[in-house]
């Protein structure tokens, strides 16, 4: 790498790092969703009185924290879900026990103000079932969805006009399951239909902070802080967007206070930061020497070294990605949404990956294993000069 692009990286992810300690201030047929005039001045205040709120599952990842900031600014809460993960969970919460694919009867005959909807993985038939349901008994049905519906993700920004996955664009062999991004698109359109005009549809990117047990994000931490030479991918500078689960569970709640329908990307940070800013970043809440290396996008996917697989969060800007992490989440700002600093998103990751078992720890469900980094590495050293 010449030193002056050395230089340059080293100065732009030094002044990204600091940044990033400092907290931040249609397709389909789906309703533009301009502002309600009840908005929220500030995200500690609740707007009017106390709703009752049915959240599907709320035992997983995202769904407590949903559960946890709603109880906690007063609202009256019931979980549904099939009552065998974490059942120590919010003893004092109402549980309705049932299963989405066959057995709704525990929310027959109920009314509640909203329908918190993310457990319905990637399944439209979970959503029409319950959609179908509460139809006449729920006001607003609330649906965490994904950026994954984009179809084309090219395009600098990003918007909600984007198009998503269609049966009619992307082709499903028959008997096969939907694609994710097919599948949640697909449980988008029902949720449109059984509540329209009632609908407040989130996308978000890829969701990260304590509690997570894919590692997808945490892999980064935990990597940075084991120190020593770290893989890093391409010359730093493609871009990363992705949520802290509270920024987006807590802003999910505040959007039901202010009777918010439509269609919102739940990304952050505002501008995003090139995956250099994320790294420094990182390191900085660590007391790691870890020593970074920057290797060529081509050589990591000649040797079978991906985006988003073998080195979770990054994707590299190209090849119809380009606006994979470019999108304009101005909309959502305005309305509300809020960032946590990197730093507090890496520690709490980090705190939660030291408070399980050792086995736990010693193998991480994404990203390089030590010995393939190692290899990478040495290949790429070895190589012969172009």
């Amino acid at each position: 790498m010449a030193s002056t692009r050395r230089e340059f990286l080293q100065q732009s992810a030094a002044l990204g790092a600091a940044s990033l300690l400092v907290p931040g201030v249609a397709q389909g047929g789906y309703p533009a969703a301009a502002p309600r005039p009840r908005t929220i001045t500030s995200p500690d205040e609740r707007i009017g009185a106390p709703l009752k709120i049915l959240v599907l599952g709320g035992t997983g990842f995202i769904g407590p924290y949903h559960v946890q900031y709603a109880v906690d600014r007063g609202h009256q809460v019931a979980m549904f879900n099939r009552g065998r993960t974490n059942p120590q969970l919010f003893p004092n919460v109402e549980k309705l026990v049932g299963d989405r694919s066959n057995d709704l009867k525990s929310l027959e005959n109920r009314d509640w103000d909203v329908v918190i909807d993310n457990s319905a993985q990637s399944d439209p038939r979970w959503v029409e079932l319950s959609a179908a349901l509460l139809t006449k008994r729920v006001k607003r049905y609330v649906f965490t969805s994904t950026r994954s519906v984009y179809f084309d993700t090219s395009r600098i920004p990003m918007t909600i006009d984007a198009p998503v996955f269609t049966r009619e664009n992307t082709k499903v062999e028959e008997g096969k399951p939907l694609p994710y991004g097919l599948a949640k698109a697909e449980s988008e359109k029902v949720v449109h239909k059984y509540f329209p005009g009632r609908t407040l549809i989130v996308r978000p990117p890829l969701i990260v902070g304590p509690g997570d047990l894919t590692d997808r994000f945490t892999y980064w931490p935990v990597r940075l802080e084991r120190g020593g030479e770290v893989l890093c991918p391409g010359d730093g500078t493609d871009r990363v967007q992705i949520i802290d689960v509270r920024d987006l569970c807590e802003w999910m709640v505040r959007l039901c206070e202010m009777e918010t329908v439509g269609v919102y990307n739940g990304l952050g940070p505002k501008n995003g930061y090139s995956i250099a800013e994320m790294l420094y970043g990182m390191k900085a809440v660590t007391t790691s020497d870890c020593t970074y290396t920057w290797v060529e996008t081509d050589f990591l996917y000649a040797n079978q070294v991906r985006g988003y697989q073998e080195l979770p969060v990054w994707m590299p800007a190209r090849n119809g990605r380009e606006g994979f992490a470019r999108f304009d989440v101005s909309r959502e700002i305005a309305l509300g949404l809020t960032y946590r600093p990197l730093a507090v998103t890496t520690k709490d990751t980090l705190d939660y990956y030291h408070k399980q078992t050792p086995e736990r720890q010693a193998t991480l469900r994404a990203g390089l294993s030590a010995e393939r980094e190692a290899e990478v590495l040495r290949l790429w050293k070895a190589r012969k000069p172009a």
